[in-house]
């Protein structure tokens, strides 16, 4: 499993829990280290970019090794972008400070769980600004993929719904949908032609498959496509089958809109 942080509700001071350590990712994916596509010359520009954001409590840099398990040849142009959130007071956690993309008020989060809405709207203006830096280097928008797991799984479903253009996909992870439906109001017809995928386990205790299962509906709701599949015995946290499922979807949509 890739390395990603759990929040544990207790009723004594809140444990932070690191479900594996980085540096086994690779192990645990492959017996042995796959061959990375051959890199780019360095007068090639990237044709695609695919921008990865983390869990609550977690780091850009602890994710990057997620990029060398896409060895297809479609990513030998591909940019990777990992930033990490800034550390502010998260609630749940008894208001101690940490890489947040915004606030989170209780854990286990459920369909119905209380949303700081204001706090989602900033982030997404920083992962626009993100997109928007990669679309004016040349990138077409529809090649760009937003990917995000817990937390940064909801803000990646934001992000692609408020985005003004339609994107290569999104895909979400063991999220939530981090808004009320009024701001359904806000999504482009352009940015309900971006499709999401959505993988969730179903044994999640962190973000409950419940929350997962709401995202659908929500974003059939908006006319947005969304391929959701849910994976029995998993628990908060990302396995090899979902990340060679995710490989092969940005694949499927790189050649289709290259």
């Amino acid at each position: 499993m890739v390395a990603m942080t759990r929040l544990i509700p207790a009723t004594k001071p809140f444990v932070l829990v690191a479900l594996t350590s980085v540096a086994t990712v690779l192990f645990l994916f492959f017996s042995r280290r796959p061959d990375p596509p051959a890199p780019a010359p360095p007068s090639m520009a990237a044709r695609s970019f695919v921008l990865w954001l983390h869990g609550l409590g977690d780091s850009g840099p602890a994710n990057e090794p997620i990029k060398t398990l896409f060895t297809s040849p479609e990513f030998r142009l591909t940019k990777w972008s990992f930033p990490s959130a800034p550390s502010k007071p998260v609630t749940c956690n008894y208001g101690a400070v940490m890489p947040s993309w915004f606030d989170i008020h209780e854990i286990p989060i459920k369909a119905d769980s209380p949303k700081d809405e204001n706090g989602v709207l900033q982030a997404v203006k920083n992962v626009h600004a993100m997109i928007d830096k990669e679309i004016a280097a040349g990138i077409s928008p529809n090649n760009v993929f937003v990917c995000g797991f817990s937390q940064g799984g909801a803000l990646t479903l934001a992000s692609v719904l408020l985005y003004p253009k339609t994107l290569g996909g999104g895909a979400v992870f063991s999220g939530w949908v981090p808004f009320n439906s009024s701001i359904l109001d806000q999504v482009s017809p352009d940015a309900k032609r971006t499709p999401i995928s959505w993988a969730h386990g179903i044994d999640d205790r962190t973000v409950l498959f419940e929350a997962g299962q709401a995202g659908p509906p929500f974003l059939a709701e908006a006319g947005v496509s969304c391929e959701f599949k849910a994976y029995p015995g998993l628990g908060h946290s990302i396995n090899n089958e979902e990340l060679r499922n995710l490989e092969s979807w940005i694949r499927a949509r790189l050649q289709s809109s290259s």
